[in-house]
């Protein structure tokens, strides 16, 4: 079981908790690792967040594993009609030691809208 909690509800990470808190903190609406979205070699992927308002599915990273890559990609071709994003804590971390490849260059060459530490306003304009 998780171990942080806010408004009746565990997330795997402080860093999720304190998104979600900032989330409710302007009043938007949210689900968290409510879905389950089917996808080739594994059984399903649960994402972070979702803002139903916005039909936006969030993945909060802090660290961005090869596999999560990965997955990612797959997830995106089996379900183009997701708007899957990503906010990061840090967009300029590089995918390792040796790549010069940051995880913002990552999601620009997958056509992946991201953001750094919080989402922008811009994103929550268009209501579905």
């Amino acid at each position: 079981m998780y171990k942080w909690g806010v408004y009746g509800k565990n997330y795997r990470s402080q860093s999720e908790k304190e998104f979600a808190s900032d989330l409710s903190t302007n009043k938007i609406v949210f689900t968290y690792e409510d879905f389950r979205i089917t996808y080739v070699i594994k059984k399903h992927y649960i994402p972070d967040f979702y803002l139903p308002e916005y039909d936006i599915y969030i993945e909060y990273k802090g660290y961005f594993k090869s596999s999560d890559r990965t997955k990612h990609l797959l997830v995106q071709k089996q379900n183009p009609d997701l708007d899957i994003r990503f906010v990061f804590q840090n967009s300029s971390n590089r995918l390792s030691k040796k790549s010069k490849t940051t995880y913002a260059d990552w999601c620009d060459r997958y056509n992946f809208k991201w953001a750094e530490d919080k989402i922008p306003n811009t994103w929550l304009k268009i209501k579905k």
